[in-house]
């Protein structure tokens, strides 16, 4: 049985881990970390890191960019594992987040669901066959409630691309400029409404035909079994940064 302590347990995200775990025999959630108190939780809960006091084996973070110190200062006191699902990092925190993985494993997305990091692949795929024959484009719509633009899995399909495309150059906005389009680019677009849960899609426009990969999600399960698979797969596994195409190769 893996010990989980769930940080932003009071959120959206906290309840769906809470659900899905609760539905399983391999793991279980024993304490929460939120600066909201849940309502009659049956596990341990604590405002922040410091006031928390419990034996676990994994953190699931799915909280706020703001948590992250406290949440490395106490996995690395207690050589606990981290499942880091939240988004809208800067690149100070990313660097922390790197450090952190000398001493304790890490699992780090941006995208917990198996159909995301799918299609992810495929993009990288479609890219390197294309090359710049194709312009690049990736549009993503989420809930009205959302704090980042663009979304973390939008950067994770960029970055995947651009991978195979290395002067590649992202463009988030184009209405301040007049020109014609760089075949470097790679645009992100972001939309913004109603309870969106997720969609993604990436188009790969050429000359007289066009590609498009998508993926939609249609409730916030599939990113919570996501985070609870990382959790059980990373236990025991050595310090180090880890992502959804390790546990992919262990299935």
């Amino acid at each position: 049985m893996t010990d989980i302590i769930l940080s932003g347990c009071s959120g959206k995200m906290g309840a769906a881990v809470l659900s899905c775990a609760a539905a399983r025999s391999d793991c279980r959630v024993v304490a929460g970390v939120d600066l909201f108190a849940p309502k009659d939780p049956d596990y341990t809960y604590a405002a922040s890191f410091s006031e928390l006091d419990v034996m676990a084996d994994v953190i699931i973070d799915f909280s706020n960019p703001a948590v992250l110190d406290d949440m490395l200062d106490y996995a690395k006191e207690h050589s606990l594992p981290c499942i880091i699902c939240t988004t809208g990092y800067d690149e100070e925190q990313k660097a922390k987040i790197a450090e952190a993985s000398k001493s304790v494993p890490v699992f780090y997305s941006g995208n917990m669901s198996l159909g995301i990091n799918l299609i992810i692949e495929l993009a990288k795929k479609a890219a390197s066959v294309f090359g710049e024959d194709f312009d690049v484009e990736i549009v993503e719509q989420h809930h009205n409630q959302k704090l980042d633009a663009p979304s973390g899995t939008a950067l994770m399909i960029a970055d995947a691309v651009a991978s195979v495309k290395p002067d590649s150059e992202y463009v988030y906005d184009r209405h301040s400029y007049r020109k014609k389009r760089d075949k470097r680019e790679i645009g992100i677009h972001s939309v913004r409404g109603g309870n969106i849960v997720g969609e993604h899609e990436i188009i790969f426009a050429g000359t007289d035909e066009v590609l498009k990969i998508s993926h939609s999600a249609h409730s916030k399960t599939v990113f919570a079994v996501g985070a609870l698979n990382a959790a059980v797969f990373i236990v025991g596994k050595k310090p180090g940064m880890y992502n959804m195409s390790d546990l992919l190769a262990e299935k």
